[in-house]
Formats: structure tokens, sequence, C-alpha cells
């Protein structure tokens, strides 16, 4: 069996994690950052909560920021086999 092929649930957190630090190092109150995983036909769904204030430091000039969260997001779950959407809601 491949590595791909062992990853379960365990992955899921891991991804949770993975933009959860990401968003924590970028916000002034790391405390109110909270993301929630629903999971679908196509995979899964992370939806990211940051305090009002931080919204733009998430977000970034032009979604850039956003736009390389999304992306690393993406590498890591194809990597896993599984695929994986960032929404940052506001």
């Amino acid at each position: 069996m491949t590595p791909i092929e062992s990853i379960g649930q365990k992955d899921v957190f891991m991804f949770k994690d993975l933009i959860e630090y990401m968003a924590k190092s970028l916000v002034n109150n790391p405390d109110e950052v909270r993301i929630e995983e629903t999971e679908d036909a196509k995979g899964s769904i992370l939806e990211l909560h940051v305090a009002q204030e931080d919204l733009g430091k998430v977000i970034g000039k032009n979604g850039r920021t956003a736009k390389s969260m999304r992306a690393i997001l993406s590498a890591a779950s194809t990597r896993a086999g599984k695929q994986s959407l960032l929404k940052i809601v506001e």
C-alpha cells in the first residue's frame, strides 16, 4: 500500500492545522481564528473564520494571500489524493 492509499481521516486534521497555522501567523487576534470543516461528494470544505479587523490580512492585497493559502492547501490535498476547498467567511 502506498502512503497516499494509507491516508485517512487524519489528513483532514492535517489540512485544518495547516490553514490554522498560516492564519494565526498572519492575524493580530490569533485566538479568534476558527476553522469549520465539512465533507461533500467532491472532498472537504474548510471555512476560515477570523476577527473582522483581521479579514484584510488574511485576504491580502488583491487577494494574493488568500490565493497563496489556497494554492498550498491544494498542493497538500492533491498529494494526499483528496480535494479541499478553502472559504474565507466574513
